[in-house]
C-alpha cells in the first residue's frame, strides 16, 4: 500500500517555531512529528510515503535522506496551496495503483490502520474515513454513520449539538480506491466537501469508528497534549520516563528540588533547583534557573530562562535568553514589541 501524508500547511498557529522548520519536523519527545503519525503505520504494509508538503521541502528531504526507513519516502512538492484533495491528487503520479491510504500531517492516533483495511475490503467501498467520537460535535464536520451497513450516508458541517446527526466526526486518515482519483476536479479542492458527499450520497464510503487517542497537534495546547500523549504511550526511541508522566532526553540534569509533572525535558539540558516545570516541552539544551515556574509552554532549544521567571502558555522561540523575573501570560517569546 502507498501511502500519502498531508503536511502543505505553513504551521502558522505554532510560530515561532514554524518559522525554522516545517510543522512535519517539529519535535515530539526524540522524533519529528510526522515520524509519530507515520508509526501507526505497520511497515510489512507500506510500499511507499508521499509527503505532500509546500513549505521546507529541502528540509524534508534532508532528514528523510539521514534516516533509515523500511520503505521508499518521495516528498511531492505543491507550488500552491492545493486543498486536501488538490495535494492527494497532486500525488497521482506517484501511486502504485492499489488502495492508497492518505493521512492528516499533525494527526497522532491510535488507528489500526490494517483492521480499517480489513473493514474497508469487507465493505467493498471505494472509500473509508476513519471516526472519532467527541462530547461536542458542533466544532466539527459530523459524519451520518450506519453501523448496521458500516456506510457514512452524509455529512454536517458545524452543526447545532442538538441537531447533530451523530458524535462521530472525520478523524483525519482515509483509504482511496484508484477510481476516487477519476472523480477528482483539477486544480485546489477540499475533498471532504467536493469528494466525499458525493461518494456518500451514492454509497461508496464507509467509516471505521475506533477508541484510544486522537489528537491535532496543530496549536501550542494540542501540541502539548501531544507530547503527554507520546509519553503516556511510550513513544520515544532514547531517554526515558522516571515517574511516567515525564519524558527525560539523554544527558538532562535535574536538581532534587525540581518539580515537574506531565513534561518533556529535551536532551542536555538543565534544570535547577526549587523550579516547578507543568505540562510544558522543553527542546534540547535549555537550562532553567532557579525558583522559574513554567507552565503550559512550548520552550525552543537553547533557551535559558533565568531565575524567578514566570511563565505560562507561552510559545518561546530557540535561542532565547530570558531575564531573571520576567513572566509572560500567553503570545510568544520575543514579543513583537
Amino acid at each position: 500500500m502507498d501511502v500519502i501524508v498531508l503536511a502543505g500547511g505553513f504551521g502558522t498557529r505554532l510560530r515561532p517555531w514554524t518559522l525554522h522548520v516545517p510543522k512535519p519536523l517539529i519535535p515530539i519527545l526524540d522524533r519529528t512529528m510526522i515520524e509519530h503519525v507515520v508509526s501507526i503505520l505497520p511497515e510489512e504494509m507500506v510500499d511507499k510515503v508521499l509527503i505532500a508538503a509546500g513549505y521546507g521541502i529541502e528540509q524534508m528531504r534532508e532528514h528523510f535522506a539521514s534516516l533509515e526507513l523500511p520503505y521508499e519516502v518521495i516528498i511531492v512538492e505543491e507550488t500552491e496551496p492545493l486543498g486536501t484533495g488538490g495535494a492527494i491528487a497532486n500525488c497521482r503520479e506517484h501511486l502504485g495503483g492499489g488502495t492508497c491510504c492518505v493521512i492528516n500531517g499533525d494527526l497522532l492516533t491510535s488507528l489500526r490502520v490494517d483492521e480499517m483495511l480489513l473493514a474497508h475490503r469487507s465493505a467493498g467501498t471505494l472509500a473509508s474515513i476513519s471516526l472519532w467520537e467527541v462530547d461536542d460535535p458542533s466544532r466539527f464536520g459530523v459524519a451520518d454513520f450506519d453501523p448496521a451497513t458500516t456506510r457514512i450516508r452524509r455529512f454536517q458541517e458545524k452543526p447545532p449539538r442538538e441537531e447533530a446527526y451523530s458524535n462521530l466526526i472525520n478523524a483525519g486518515t482515509y483509504l482511496l480506491e484508484p477510481e476516487v482519483f477519476d472523480r477528482m476536479p483539477q486544480g485546489a479542492f477540499s475533498m471532504e466537501r467536493v469528494v466525499f458527499p458525493v461518494l456518500a450520497e451514492e454509497g461508496e464510503l464507509s467509516g471505521f469508528p475506533f477508541e484510544g487517542h486522537f489528537v491535532d497537534a496543530g496549536t501550542p495546547p494540542s501540541y502539548i497534549e501531544a507530547v503527554q500523549t507520546s509519553i503516556q504511550n511510550q513513544a520515544w526511541m532514547s531517554g526515558g520516563s522516571g515517574s511516567g508522566k515525564n519524558w527525560f532526553g539523554e544527558g538532562v540534569i535535574l536538581d532534587d528540588g525540581a518539580q515537574i509533572n506531565g513534561c518533556a525535558i529535551g536532551r542536555e539540558s538543565e534544570i535547577s533547583d526549587s523550579c516547578t516545570l507543568v505540562s510544558s516541552a522543553l527542546l534540547h539544551s535549555v537550562t532553567v534557573a532557579s525558583g522559574s515556574i513554567v507552565t503550559g509552554c512550548m520552550v525552543g532549544y537553547n533557551t535559558q530562562i533565568g531565575r524567578d521567571c514566570k511563565l505560562e502558555n507561552v510559545v518561546i522561540d530557540h535561542g532565547s535568553i530570558i531575564p531573571d523575573g520576567y513572566a509572560q501570560t500567553d503570545g510568544v517569546f520575543p514579543t513583537a514589541d
